[in-house]
């Protein structure tokens, strides 16, 4: 089962776990956050193994009911965004907080063997040293960071109380295909794409830990699949970090348009942070994953898929 299996990553996740999985429930809610995620589920619909339940994790009937048929539940739903969660602090705690312990318990009950979170590296906030390892101080800068590491501590405690296998994983900025409107790549290729200058927060100088979807995805599984590591934590980045100001200029390298579009400059906003950059080592030695795919091949990809379901030129 895959929570916010109809999303970005959600919905890359359960294509990969139809070449292996007997079924897979995507369990998802269509919240009108962003638009457009009917058709990560589209080409889906027709297959056998692939069963879409229209709910919300907040509907705990519902979920326990589902629930019943599955043994791994990938919990990728959420309400993301750090600047959405400075304006809407309520519902993203209801819904990240409120709803993950609404998973946890349906698990719990159901006799779910194994449930894998998606957390976030924004909990570690302003980070104390980089590359930040899974001990680093966590100090969430944003309602959102907070509602993440809350989660989190609600699946160490679940494991440790009532021997729920649990695997939380802090993803570091994760970029591909299906990728949402409000997230840096994708927004800067669509104002690119319409002659636009790109909107930057701050002045460019703030890293980032790119992190291909398709790698995420594959860790994800790879979580699910090593055994006896409920209550872990593992850090989820490439391995290397990215300026803001040089992640506009390779797209608008890629995207052919040098000398006609240069970024747009705007004060940074709270709860943002200077850098990211993930120890990874962890995850290599535990999990036996590998991330293999660089920002210049994630962005030709990521391109690829933008051109032909945005019309980009």
């Amino acid at each position: 089962m895959v929570t916010g299996g109809a999303g970005f990553i959600g919905s890359r996740l359960a294509d990969k776990l139809l070449e292996r999985a007997s079924l897979v429930v995507v369990y998802d809610n269509f919240d009108d956050f962003y638009a457009g995620k009917e058709n990560n589920v589209a080409h889906n619909l027709r297959n056998p193994k692939y069963r879409l339940i229209k709910a919300d994790i907040l509907d705990y009937e519902t979920l326990l009911r589902v629930m019943k048929e599955v043994d791994v539940v990938f919990h990728e739903a959420a309400q993301p965004g750090v600047r959405f969660s400075l304006e809407n602090p309520l519902k993203t705690n209801r819904v990240n907080v409120e709803g993950t312990l609404n998973v946890l318990m349906a698990a719990k009950q159901t006799g779910v063997k194994k449930v894998v979170y998606a957390s976030s590296s924004s909990v570690y906030g302003t980070p104390k040293y980089v590359p930040m390892d899974e001990g680093h101080p966590k100090n969430p800068s944003s309602p959102y960071a907070v509602s993440k590491l809350v989660a989190e501590e609600y699946c160490r405690v679940f494991s440790e109380v009532y021997g729920l296998e649990i695997v939380s994983l802090r993803y570091f900025s994760v970029y591909g295909p299906r990728q949402r409107p409000d997230q840096a790549v994708r927004a800067f290729a669509e104002r690119i794409a319409r002659g636009q200058p790109p909107i930057v927060y701050g002045d460019g100088s703030q890293t980032r830990d790119f992190t291909y979807v398709d790698d995420v995805v594959e860790a994800t599984i790879k979580a699910a699949e090593v055994d006896d590591i409920g209550g872990e934590v593992f850090n989820i980045g490439f391995g290397r970090e990215t300026s803001i100001k040089d992640l506009v200029h390779k797209l608008i390298k890629l995207m052919e348009v040098e000398g006609k579009v240069e970024p747009e400059f705007k004060p940074s906003y709270k709860g943002d942070f200077p850098r990211t950059l993930a120890d990874n080592s962890k995850a290599r030695r535990v999990l036996g994953w590998e991330p293999t795919t660089s920002l210049d091949e994630g962005l030709r990809l990521f391109l690829e898929w933008f051109k032909s379901h945005r019309g980009a030129p």
